[in-house]
């Protein structure tokens, strides 16, 4: 379980986050939402110890994230970049098979591994294909099964960090995409994934975070964070919320 008590982070003297308490619950998936500028990277690297806070703490399993050497640590927290670059032909299940890497389980296994992770991504057809011949949004796909080997199957005590996952994705993999996190999450992972789009948010979240400038606005459902004029106040858009005709979700409309 990944926890993070009152984050602070200054850059001299700009403050980019402040007093940032929240805790992933195995199981859940934890949107984080906010415009541009709002701290939701710069979360992100603080949760993973990719940045260290000017002041709190972030814990795992109770400890301190120091506490885990690089492969017990691996073998519970996964980080998907915004941006992954690799420049060399690799084909796309050495890419995924990376992942792997914090294991011993052996060719037979992790060749299974890599296979179910790729199909999770909607990715298998793009087996044996090299990564640079790719497009961005199956790069990113790719990248998505590479984070989920790395955990796969999905447990408690194993959490998935996702900045941006659908950004280079079409509508439909976008959709694909979240549904593969919120059936990793339905094994027992907690996940938190940075999202722009509202609408996804509502659908495939349990809870979600919205800051505005660094700092929490709110932290609950998607029906108590979701809210006309909480949308109004950090992104300043008139919106109509409602509920989704099948679903009950709320449905996000610009006026």
């Amino acid at each position: 379980m990944l926890r993070a008590d009152h984050l602070h982070v200054q850059r001299g003297r700009k403050v980019v986050l402040s007093d940032v308490t929240l805790q992933l619950e195995p199981g859940e998936v934890l949107g984080v939402l906010g415009p541009n500028g709002a701290g939701k990277s710069t979360l992100l690297a603080a949760l993973c110890g990719e940045l260290a806070p000017s002041s709190g703490a972030v814990c795992l399993d109770g400890h301190g994230l120091n506490h885990w050497n690089g492969t017990q640590r691996a073998q519970r927290l996964a980080v998907l970049p915004q941006a992954s670059t690799l420049d060399f032909a690799f084909r796309v299940e050495e890419v995924v098979g990376m992942g792997r890497l914090p294991y011993q389980s052996g060719r037979v296994r992790d060749d299974e591994i890599i296979a179910a992770a790729l199909a999770a991504a909607d990715a298998g057809h793009l087996s044996g294909r090299s990564y640079l011949a790719l497009s961005g949004g199956e790069r990113q796909r790719v990248h998505l099964a590479r984070v989920l080997a790395q955990l796969w199957p999905g447990q408690a005590g194993q959490t998935l960090l996702l900045d941006e996952p659908t950004s280079m994705l079409d509508p439909l993999h976008q959709h694909t995409t979240l549904h593969a996190v919120r059936e990793f999450a339905g094994r027992g992972a907690a996940v938190l994934v940075i999202l722009h789009d509202l609408n996804l948010a509502a659908r495939y979240c349990n809870r979600v975070l919205l800051l505005e400038a660094g700092r929490p606005v709110a932290l609950d459902t998607p029906e108590r964070v979701l809210r006309p004029d909480s949308l109004k106040a950090v992104f300043g858009l008139d919106v109509l919320v409602q509920p989704h005709p099948e679903r009950g979700h709320p449905l996000i409309i610009a006026r």
